[in-house]
């Protein structure tokens, strides 16, 4: 775990520089190689993002929010968000489904830098640096 969160912190900085484009925040990356065997866990981590970023732009009409605010209303969203997925999901669906959310502040994360990137770029870095992440770690644990 340790050797994946190291690779993954150095991918997504060489991402960063080379590209301009973080891909979804510097450990996004790594948490998400982590759980890559786990397709339904990315999927809600994933829709826990785009809920809190949907949250911020609704809130963001009434309330001032940029900066620090922005950063924390985002962090708290998609930590509220992960918690009541938590709670709620699996009075919904059986529990043969594994779709929760990948840490407290993840969703957060990558909500924050897709408001402040375009989308589709940020999606597509945080993609590449994931799987990048995922083969130099797989490669590294032949050793």
């Amino acid at each position: 775990m340790l050797t994946t969160m190291l690779i993954g912190l150095f991918v997504a900085l060489v991402t960063a520089e080379v590209t301009g484009v973080v891909p979804g925040g510097l450990i996004v990356p790594a948490y998400l190689a982590l759980y890559l065997n786990q397709p339904g866990r990315i999927a809600a981590t994933l829709a826990a993002a785009f809920l809190a970023l949907g949250l911020f732009r609704a809130s963001a009409r009434y309330v001032l929010l940029f900066g620090r605010r922005r950063f924390v209303f985002l962090l708290l969203a998609g930590a509220l968000i992960g918690q009541a997925w938590f709670l709620i999901w699996p009075s919904l669906l059986p529990a043969s489904l594994d779709l929760r959310v990948i840490g407290w502040v993840i969703p957060g994360i990558l909500a924050n830098n897709l408001a402040r990137q375009k989308m589709i770029r940020t999606l597509a870095a945080l993609a590449a640096a994931t799987v990048a992440t995922w083969a130099l770690a797989e490669v590294i644990a032949l050793f």
